[in-house]
């Protein structure tokens, strides 16, 4: 379905390129989480997937159709949602009807079954440039899942929330997720997305470092969470926690484990030739 190919992006007045010989493939649907440091060019890459910014080299494809074209059938199937948003004074009623007849699967009543998982309570009577940038978020990703694309890109959406906006948040994209659509989350805040990930994607330093469905990387990783001095001295990474350790071991069969993605991304960054060695590169993933 996404088709990233030797994709290179410098903004002016910078020496160095933010993504350099950038490929990615994704040929299902599912949910997937975007992992890297500060700088790595996640934000980037989104705006580049979705067409706002156009490539120095390279092309993105998706669904077999370059998104620098920005064709209005492209572009009706791709939703970003920015890490940073600004939200007209119209009241919502308007704003959907200015916006929704550019994306032709919206659905009224799916925008508002997903306000109601988020609580937003009777927000109706108010101007959406008054509302405090949490109910902002809310709002818009309600929008924006309300407007069933194929693609959703999302970039730090759980910023601006609170606890409960977090687990509501959780809630409301899984229960999104299908085998036809696409929805990539770029994220710091790994606690927040991890139990919801159909697959990881790490990069850093313009390179792909992982792109792995969930059960494949617990298939041949363990995370435990221990204090066995023997598991932790043959870990592959180890963080040092309260009387215990959080650590990653290869998996022989015998764990049933969940991902923890901060250890995951340890590995991923300090271990690079480890971690190339336990995934080895396949057709469908570069």
């Amino acid at each position: 379905m996404l088709n990233i190919n030797n994709l290179t992006f410098s903004y002016p007045r910078r020496r160095e390129p933010v993504i350099k010989d950038f490929t990615l493939r994704i040929k299902e649907g599912g949910i997937y989480g975007l992992l890297g440091p500060n700088g790595a060019g996640k934000s980037t890459l989104l705006y580049l997937i979705s067409g706002l910014l156009t490539p120095k080299s390279g092309q993105v494809d998706f669904k077999g159709v370059d998104t620098r074209r920005r064709l209005p059938e492209t572009l009706s199937d791709i939703f970003i949602v920015p890490e940073e948003l600004t939200l007209p004074p119209i009241k919502l009623e308007s704003y959907v009807k200015m916006n929704a007849p550019f994306y032709p699967r919206f659905s009224a009543d799916d925008l508002h079954r997903h306000l109601a998982t988020f609580e937003v309570g009777d927000i109706a009577q108010y101007k959406l440039s008054t509302l405090s940038m949490g109910q902002k978020k809310k709002i818009f990703m309600s929008f924006a899942l309300a407007c069933n694309t194929s693609l959703l890109l999302m970039d730090e959406p759980t910023n601006g929330l609170d606890i409960p906006g977090k687990a509501a948040f959780r809630r409301f994209i899984a229960s999104s997720a299908s085998d036809d659509r696409i929805i990539i989350i770029s994220t710091h805040q790994v606690r927040d997305i991890d139990r919801i990930l159909d697959h990881v994607i790490i990069m850093d330093d313009h390179h792909l470092l992982l792109n792995e469905p969930i059960n494949t990387i617990t298939e041949k990783l363990a995370f435990l969470n221990t204090n066995d001095r023997s598991l932790i001295e043959r870990a592959l990474v180890a963080q040092p926690g309260l009387g215990n350790a959080q650590i990653i071991i290869p998996n022989d069969g015998s764990y049933d484990t969940e991902v923890n993605l901060e250890s995951l991304f340890e590995l991923a960054t300090t271990r690079r030739e480890l971690l190339s060695q336990i995934f080895t590169p396949q057709e469908s993933n570069l």
